[in-house]
């Protein structure tokens, strides 16, 4: 489990993708590598990856072909820069919000802007993906914690104060840069729930406001 809070930006040293999957070497840069274990886990762009192995300024990671597959991974080069988070411990500061390190889609960057000291994203949304991104409510992308600050039928938009910018690699986005999406796992187990209750199997459009309200998260 992590939270999105991202504690350093690495570095691909190295990747070799095969028939059966990739294995890369990620150049940590500035993490600190001291606690590190072999089997541990560490969120690289929001994938979480298990360690096989390791040295003070380095690890390597093995990538299943179906993290190639619904991930930006399959996309990534020798130099290409990754936000990296280690597991949460007990005691770690919850500073962001529950993120399992399992990608759910794929979003474009559609436009960006410079808003005062801000720089605001547009990325879309797919139909498959919308039931899941509420405004104001919490996301993240390529591994950071980040909240919807406004919503249209295909896209969301973040608006992304300059600590965010100078901690994570997002000053590297473009038009047309692709970025892992986590969508708030709340939502997941929410519609999980509600379906159970209707007794039914509708797809993630089949929660409607009339389901909402016969379930007690709306007002009538």
């Amino acid at each position: 489990m992590f939270t999105g809070i991202i504690e350093a930006v690495g570095k691909i040293k190295q990747v070799n993708i095969s028939g059966d999957g990739a294995r890369i070497t990620i150049d940590t840069q500035s993490l600190d590598m001291s606690d590190v274990k072999l089997g541990d886990s560490i969120a690289t762009n929001g994938i979480c990856l298990t360690v096989v192995a390791f040295d003070q300024h380095s690890f390597t990671a093995d990538v299943s072909n179906e993290t190639l597959t619904r991930t930006g991974f399959a996309h990534y080069g020798v130099n290409q820069q990754v936000n990296l988070e280690k597991a949460m411990l007990p005691t770690t500061r919850f500073g962001g919000h529950i993120v399992s390190g399992h990608v759910d889609a794929v979003a474009t960057v559609n436009s960006i802007k410079q808003n005062g000291n801000s720089i605001e994203y547009w990325l879309s949304m797919s139909e498959e993906i919308a039931p899941y991104i509420a405004e104001k409510g919490s996301i993240t992308i390529d591994g950071v914690s980040l909240t919807v600050n406004s919503l249209t039928q295909d896209q969301f938009r973040l608006t992304i104060v300059p600590h965010t910018s100078e901690q994570t690699i997002m000053p590297s986005y473009q038009v047309g840069s692709k970025v892992n999406i986590e969508v708030d796992v709340m939502a997941r187990y929410i519609e999980r729930l509600l379906l159970k209750k209707s007794n039914t199997q509708q797809a993630p459009s089949g929660v409607t406001e009339a389901l909402l309200i016969q379930s007690g998260f709306l007002k009538g």
